[in-house]
């Protein structure tokens, strides 16, 4: 007696497609593991200080600049400023704007260039009093 090809097929699939199913059920937890592992691994990480250490930081440096005597020293003036000017440029690269402050020579193309960062900052929502 010859059985037919389609009736081993239909009795495999009706006694194996179970066991798979199951063992695909039980195997998901992995799964989803697995997935949201890799998923969390492809997500960037902050390669700066934290937005709100930037922000404090930013406050001191402008206050400091702001109380700096008009008969403080060159070197002192400039330190403070370039030290603003380099935590600018962080909060920038931390919101993803561009900016121009290690291009443009001292002066007056500097100080646009910082009142227009300042002004981008702001706009992106880095909220820091006294700018």
């Amino acid at each position: 007696m010859t059985v037919p090809i389609g009736n081993v097929l239909i009795y495999l699939a009706v006694c194996v497609l179970p066991l798979v199913v199951f063992w695909l059920v039980s195997k998901l937890p992995q799964l989803v593991d697995a997935v949201s592992e890799w998923h969390r691994r492809r997500r960037p990480t902050p390669d700066g200080p934290p937005i709100e250490q930037l922000a404090a930081d930013l406050r001191r440096v402008h206050r400091a600049l702001e109380q700096l005597p008009d008969k403080a020293p060159a070197a002192r003036r400039l330190a403070t400023y370039q030290a603003y000017d380099a935590l600018l440029a962080q909060a920038c690269h931390a919101v993803g704007e561009r900016h121009w402050l290690d291009t443009v020579p001292d002066g007056m193309e500097r100080e646009f260039e910082r009142l227009r960062v300042e002004d981008r900052l702001r706009r992106c929502g880095f909220a820091v009093p006294g700018l």
